[in-house]
C-alpha cells in the first residue's frame, strides 16, 4: 500500500520564541527551521512499515513557502521514497491544510495517511481529525503502537484511563504520539542521496482547494513572567500567606 505522511515545517524545539515587536506574531528572522518532532515519528512509522514489507511507497507531502522543500528532503533522507510540495505564501490554518492533504491524497490514491497528532508551533491537533471526516476515513488519533493487519490496522492508543486498542479498516488516518517510536537519524549518504530523489511541487490553484484563512490573529503576546518562589522559616508562615496574602484558606 502506499502510505502518505505529511510533514510541517516549524521553529526547532530548542529555539526560544520571541514575538515581534507590533505582536502580529512570532519572529522568525534567522531562527532555526526543523521539521515537527511529532511528523519525524510519522515518517519513522512509515518507514518501518515499508521495511516490513507492509507498505510499496512513501510519500511525504509538506505545504507552505519554498523553504519546505528543506523539511521534505530531511524526510527522504529517512527514507520516504519521494515528495510532494504545496507551494503558497498564503497563511495556512488546520482546515485549509486538511483540504489540501485530501487533495493530495485522493491524487495519490494513498491507502494510510500517517501524521503527527499535533504541531509544536500551534498546537491545534485538528488537522488529523478534519481530514478523516473531509475524506470519510476511519481514524485513530494519539497512536503509542500500531500493528498492521489484513486490510486494517490495530492501534493503541494512550487515554486518561490507560491504553485502548482499536482496530480500523484501511484506508485510515492515524496520528502519532511521542511513544509511537523514537525516529532513526540521516545517514550522510541518505543526505546526498535526497537531494536526488523526486519532489513535484503543486499549488492549492491546481488541487482547487481555497486556502483562504477563517480565522484572524489579533495579537500574540508572551505568557507573564512567573514571579520567584520564597523560602518559608514555619508552616504558621505558610498558613499565614495563604491566609492573608493568597486569600485561598
Amino acid at each position: 500500500m502506499k502510505v502518505l505522511v505529511p510533514v510541517k515545517r516549524v521553529v526547532d524545539y530548542n529555539v526560544k520564541i520571541r514575538v515581534k515587536a507590533d505582536q502580529s506574531g512570532v519572529d522568525l528572522a534567522n531562527v532555526k527551521m526543523s521539521m515537527n518532532p511529532f511528523d519525524e515519528i510519522a515518517v519513522e512509522e512509515a518507514m518501518r512499515l515499508r521495511e516490513a514489507g507492509v507498505a510499496s511507497e512513501v510519500v511525504v507531502i509538506s505545504c507552505g513557502i519554498g523553504a519546505c522543500q528543506d523539511t521534505l528532503r530531511a524526510a527522504m533522507a529517512m527514507g520516504a521514497d519521494r515528495a510532494v510540495l504545496v507551494e503558497t505564501a498564503a497563511e495556512l490554518q488546520p482546515l485549509a491544510v486538511a483540504k489540501l492533504i485530501k487533495a493530495v491524497a485522493l491524487k495519490e490514491a494513498a491507502q494510510l495517511v500517517i501524521m503527527g497528532k499535533q504541531a509544536i508551533d500551534d498546537d491545534a491537533n485538528q488537522t488529523g481529525q478534519m481530514l478523516a471526516a473531509m475524506l470519510g476515513w476511519p481514524q485513530a488519533a494519539f497512536a503509542s503502537k500500531l500493528v498492521p493487519g489484513d486490510g486494517q490496522l490495530t492501534v493503541t492508543r494512550e487515554i486518561d484511563g490507560g491504553l485502548e486498542r482499536l482496530q480500523i479498516s484501511l484506508p485510515a488516518v492515524v496520528t502519532a504520539d511521542l511513544r509511537l517510536n523514537e525516529p532513526r537519524y540521516a545517514s550522510l549518504p541518505n543526505i546526498m542521496k535526497a537531494k536526488k530523489k523526486p519532489l513535484d511541487t503543486l499549488t492549492p490553484e491546481a488541487l482547487g482547494v481555497d486556502v483562504t484563512p477563517r480565522l484572524k490573529t489579533l495579537r500574540v503576546v508572551e505568557p507573564p513572567v512567573r514571579a520567584a518562589g520564597v523560602k518559608l522559616a514555619s508552616v504558621a508562615e505558610l498558613v499565614a500567606r495563604l491566609r492573608d496574602e493568597a486569600k485561598v484558606i
